[in-house]
């Protein structure tokens, strides 16, 4: 018997999952807009130990959102899973943040591109075709031309936050969005736990969350 606390924060989705293995078995979350992870992630963590009537000494992993995704939810969410492993001495798991969104639809045949905001016209994005990964992770600008490699051989459903600035550029008959689709820590239980069994799990010290663009520090104008 494995339990794993998953965390999720790479997207405006603070979401925390516990799962037995690899059922989720609770799970608290909130999208409300804005990035509410610094007030809300401890609080769901001790909800979801407190709701599954278990106490954190029986946690045999952390699993933890990797990314891309942003900066800021990245370093959150991390941190507090690197903390936790340090104190209870248990292993970390990282998972890929568009897999997961990846595994919230299931279709019989097709194309799966999980899309998550970039800014501007840029969004970060995968591939996946039968459960597998068929083009890695890019962060690229949209036009009317994206994917047209994959719309032109079969059916291609768009999910994410990345998703709904693509509606008015990617114009195909084989195109099809789907709305309200975030990173979950439900999506992560099922992919931790393959994991936790393989042994697939990372140096605590060291691991950093997966950022696929530079930080960028911008500064406000001057008002005149």
């Amino acid at each position: 018997m494995a339990y794993i606390l998953n965390i999720e924060t790479a997207t405006k989705n603070c979401s925390v999952s516990l799962a037995k293995d690899g059922k989720t078995i609770a799970l608290k979350e909130l999208n409300d807009g804005g990035y509410s992870h610094a007030e809300k992630l401890h609080e769901f963590i001790q909800l979801v130990i407190d709701e599954s009537k278990i106490s954190l000494s029986d946690l045999n992993a952390i699993a933890v959102s990797k990314g891309p995704g942003s900066y800021t939810g990245l370093r959150i969410g991390v941190s507090a899973a690197k903390g936790l492993c340090f104190a209870l001495n248990i292993p970390l798991i990282s998972i890929n943040t568009l897999q997961s969104l990846a595994q919230s639809i299931t279709v019989s045949e097709g194309y799966i591109i999980p899309l998550l905001d970039a800014r501007r016209m840029e969004v970060y994005s995968a591939v996946y075709a039968n459960n597998k990964n068929v083009r890695d992770v890019q962060a690229e600008i949209i036009d009317e031309t994206s994917f047209d490699d994959y719309l032109s051989k079969d059916t291609v459903y768009f999910l994410g936050d990345g998703a709904e600035k693509c509606k008015n550029s990617i114009i195909h008959k084989n195109a099809n969005f789907i709305d309200n689709k975030f990173p979950s820590a439900n999506e992560m239980s099922a992919l931790s736990y393959i994991k936790y069994k393989k042994n697939d799990i990372e140096d605590v010290a060291y691991f950093e969350p997966f950022y696929l663009k530079d930080f960028v520090v911008t500064t406000a104008k001057k008002k005149v």
